[in-house]
């Protein structure tokens, strides 16, 4: 059933047929929709003159917090001026409730029974210029080191709440957070879970880290400073639209696939830097890659190192044509498969038949053998992954 109670009390200046016959019917109206005009003006002034109590409320409060945060001032000064402020935000508060209140019970009329069924506002305004967007890479770096010196500890704090109404309160408290460097760092931040695989950790960072530039988009567009926004946000992501919840969501979907691809990238660029560097662990004398020489040379003289067998190998090189042989010689002194001794070195490709030479021929070769075995096991492990810190180059 429907209920019609709503519209028995409305206000309205003609709404008398019969008046006295001493009394001025249209004068009368008219002194009644002026009377109601008035009220109206003074409710408006009111709804003003709270309105800027709330903002000046709001700015003294956060350079208090901040002032209490650098420890600018006598602390104990400081915190009763932050409970004086907090007592004039509870008046507010209270003042706001009684207005409300007090509008709920005034009488409709013809301005207010109705509303527009569409209103559209665009802004068009571009945001002014913060002075830190002049800074210079380096100086940009050494802030973003000085900001995560400081709070790193409370943006880990930030980025492991899962309710709106603790990120909102705890970002209320602490507003040195509300900036970009609390982004770029959450950003980083995913970047090294996903690496290290801990992918639902990732996507619940990546959750706040959307937040937080959802905030800095929108003190953008309205050109103020984001530290204003924080309660403006979590109030229109908590009632939003579906539409806006829809794209709130898609972004971050987004965001995390960046994150994986990134990922992805700089465990690539581990295992290719920790690979050359094993490669140049490994060089030779000559500055070349035993397992490389290894691999080409004939398979009588692999046979050879892989079975230690010196008498094998003088026969094997014997056999060949010299400039062939002198070339894989050469290459295996160049990369440590051979190490040759004073003869060696006076008589190329010589070989001496006597038996303290031929036993330190053999341990010459056993050495080259267990350095292949050695760059073969070190080849192994390239395929463990290595994982290296990222750097704010990975925040686009």
């Amino acid at each position: 059933m429907v209920d019609y109670s709503k519209w028995k009390n409305i206000e309205i200046s003609d709404d008398e047929d019969d008046t006295h016959p001493n009394i001025d019917t249209p004068s009368l109206f008219r002194w009644r929709h002026q009377a109601r005009v008035e009220r109206m003006a003074e409710m408006d002034m009111e709804k003003d003159e709270l309105k800027k109590k709330r903002q000046s409320f709001q700015a003294r409060l956060m350079d208090v917090k901040e002032r209490i945060s650098k420890k600018d001032g006598n602390e104990e000064a400081l915190k009763k001026e932050l409970e004086k402020i907090e007592a004039e935000g509870k008046e507010l508060d209270r003042i706001e409730s009684e207005m409300i209140k007090k509008e709920k019970k005034t009488p409709w009329n013809v301005d207010t029974i109705s509303k527009p069924g569409f209103e559209k506002t665009v802004i068009n305004k571009k945001a002014g210029r913060k002075p830190d967007e002049n800074l210079s890479e380096e100086e940009r770096e050494q802030r973003m080191k000085q900001f995560v010196k400081e709070n790193e500890k409370l943006c880990k704090q930030y980025g492991m709440l899962r309710k709106y109404d603790d990120s909102k309160r705890f970002l209320q408290e602490h507003l040195q957070l509300v900036g970009e460097e609390t982004a770029n760092y959450l950003v980083i931040w995913s970047i090294n879970l996903e690496m290290e695989e801990k992918h639902e950790l990732m996507a619940h960072v990546a959750h706040q880290c959307i937040c937080m530039q959802y905030i800095l988009e929108l003190a953008k567009q309205l050109d103020v400073d984001p530290r204003a926004c924080v309660n403006s946000f979590f109030s229109k992501i908590q009632h939003c639209q579906p539409e806006y919840k829809a794209q709130f969501e898609s972004e971050i979907e987004g965001f995390k696939g960046r994150i994986q691809k990134r990922a992805q990238e700089k465990i690539q660029e581990a295992i290719a830097q920790a690979e050359e560097e094993e490669r140049k662990e490994r060089l030779g004398p000559g500055g070349l890659d035993p397992a490389d020489v290894f691999e080409s040379l004939p398979d009588e003289l692999k046979a050879c190192f892989e079975s230690r067998d010196v008498e094998l190998l003088q026969k094997t090189i014997a056999a060949m044509p010299v400039d062939v042989a002198k070339l894989h010689m050469k290459r295996c002194v160049d990369s440590g498969l051979w190490v040759p001794n004073a003869a060696d070195l006076e008589g190329g490709d010589k070989k001496d038949d006597d038996d303290d030479d031929e036993e330190e021929d053999s341990e010459n070769a056993a050495g080259g053998k267990e350095k292949t075995d050695d760059a073969k096991s070190e080849s192994a492990a390239k395929e463990e992954p290595i994982y290296t810190g990222v750097s704010t180059e990975d925040v686009d």
